[in-house]
């Protein structure tokens, strides 16, 4: 991967590394929420939840859009999916590692007398 991808790589699974983010990514993702609405379902202040939210769009998971004097947050579908593609990745290096483990204990077997 490119430096500029693994700078994204970072900020996506640093955001995603937190519970908290990953629920208000849930509910971001499911429909748009005002950043108000999201601090009432966590016991931390709303300060607090807006600094979840800023790792989210600072990352690139969500956007947060004004309404006279709300701000709504979106979840960032193809953000969600580069996650995806980045872990299927990784996946199929690590497939192709047991794939070559497996070949290598097949080839020990054939080999005993």
């Amino acid at each position: 991967m490119a430096e500029i991808d693994e700078d994204r790589a970072d900020a996506l699974f640093h955001a995603l590394a937190d519970r908290t983010r990953r629920d208000i990514l849930r509910r971001v993702l499911a429909g748009e929420h005002s950043v108000s609405a999201l601090a009432e379902k966590y016991d931390m202040s709303f300060a607090a939840v807006q600094k979840h939210v800023a790792v989210l769009e600072k990352s690139g998971l969500l956007t947060k859009r004004r309404d006279g004097r709300q701000q709504l947050a979106t979840g960032d579908v193809a953000a969600v999916r580069s996650v995806s593609s980045m872990l299927s990745e990784i996946e199929q290096i690590w497939r192709g590692r047991v794939s070559r483990i497996d070949d290598l204990l097949a080839a020990d077997d054939t080999e005993k007398p």
